[in-house]
């Protein structure tokens, strides 16, 4: 260590600490790792070190990313900044000028915005098909189409496609599979049991659980996994060493969340099918989640009410409950699929798909099921 004061003052602290066994995993929060020679970076490029830059990769990114796939019993992963991050790198891991992709006419609607407002200008194209009037992706399938894509429980109307049907009948095209597992989460169902290449979760819901990060997981197929981390690194789509350490932490308690969260939501959802105020409620049927590895149908309840000229109303008549555009924190919250998720989609679009004015997404969360219940009996009767 040089003697001079400036200089101690920029270095001490930085020699390396000794074997710590810490019993949280510490927070790399470093943009980039030092090496002692240029033998070791020659050492890296050859395959033979972890980490160069963070960008490129990161002891909390992976940490994240190893987690996930582990329980979703997929062969690797890769985090990323969002979950529009993570699905970017699971269809450029596949997809390229001149192919063509199939997605359930229900998903979220920046994934919508992505594949037929981003994607297109790099020539790729999309088809959306309504997978419960479909017993065939015959007539939908061209010489070029190179991937499926669909959501286990679909975003905002809760919809549970026969997902086990539609892999195995991808899978006789040859066709990539692609689920996003953001609403059910590996605590209900592992899509790589039924054959899914590639499984996305928006880790900013379910997985970090506490409405403080913003991240993506992408697990899969190691060949997938490998391309996709390219594309996520070459885009500049990278998670931060925090954003990763707090989303890692969340997924500790995603079992007891799921678990309270889930039976609140089925309740709530009685309730509200039982309401003079709402006309029709959304939440998954058990007949139609029985592939799920547990008897739940989810955390989130969708409704339409009876008169939606009272929207306004309702949404202002709420004390605690929050109006959110986002979903999955372990307190309960509100959207408006119209004016938030949804809202890149045409008014033809939305209208087709049962998204409308009325519509309200409720994302179900810890507190007593009682006062969630009071404070929904409230606002439906303004």
């Amino acid at each position: 260590m040089a003697d001079r004061f400036e200089t101690k003052t920029v270095h001490l602290g930085h020699e390396p600490l000794r074997q710590v066994k810490g019993k949280a995993r510490p927070i790399y929060q470093t943009s980039v790792f030092a090496f002692s020679s240029l033998e070791d970076i020659e050492r890296y490029y050859a395959g033979e070190g972890e980490y160069l830059y963070t960008r490129n990769g990161n002891p909390n990114q992976h940490e994240l990313a190893d987690a996930v796939a582990r329980l979703e019993g997929a062969e690797a992963g890769v985090s990323a900044a969002s979950g529009m991050g993570a699905i970017m790198g699971g269809l450029l891991s596949v997809l390229g000028p001149g192919d063509h992709v199939l997605a359930s006419h229900e998903i979220y609607g920046g994934t919508y915005s992505l594949l037929f407002n981003e994607l297109s200008r790099l020539g790729i194209t999309a088809e959306c098909i309504d997978l419960s009037r479909l017993d065939s992706l015959d007539k939908h399938i061209r010489s070029n189409t190179k991937l499926f894509f669909m959501e286990t429980i679909t975003n905002p109307l809760l919809t549970v496609a026969d997902m086990p049907y539609w892999i195995a009948q991808a899978k006789n095209y040859g066709l990539t599979v692609m689920i996003d597992n953001t609403f059910a989460t590996p605590y209900l169902v592992q899509p790589a049991q039924y054959g899914a290449d590639l499984i996305v979760h928006s880790a900013t819901k379910y997985i970090g659980g506490h409405s403080d990060v913003t991240a993506g997981v992408l697990v899969g197929k190691n060949e997938l996994i490998a391309r996709a981390r390219e594309v996520v690194t070459g885009y500049g789509a990278s998670l931060s060493p925090f954003e990763a350490w707090l989303t890692a932490r969340g997924l500790k308690t995603l079992a007891l969340r799921m678990e309270k969260q889930c039976d609140n939501a089925s309740r709530i959802a009685e309730f509200l099918k039982n309401h003079p105020a709402v006309l029709k409620t959304y939440y998954p049927d058990a007949a139609d989640t029985s592939f799920f590895t547990r008897p739940k149908q989810g955390a989130m309840v969708s409704f339409q009410l009876a008169d939606e000229s009272k929207i306004y109303d309702f949404y202002r008549a709420f004390r605690w409950i929050k109006l959110a555009p986002s979903l999955a924190g372990v307190e309960t919250s509100l959207s408006h699929p119209v004016t938030t998720s949804h809202r890149a989609l045409s008014e033809e679009q939305r209208t087709t798909s049962g998204i409308t004015m009325g519509l309200v997404r409720l994302s179900v969360g810890i507190e007593a099921v009682e006062d969630i219940q009071e404070e929904l009996e409230r606002a439906l009767g303004v």
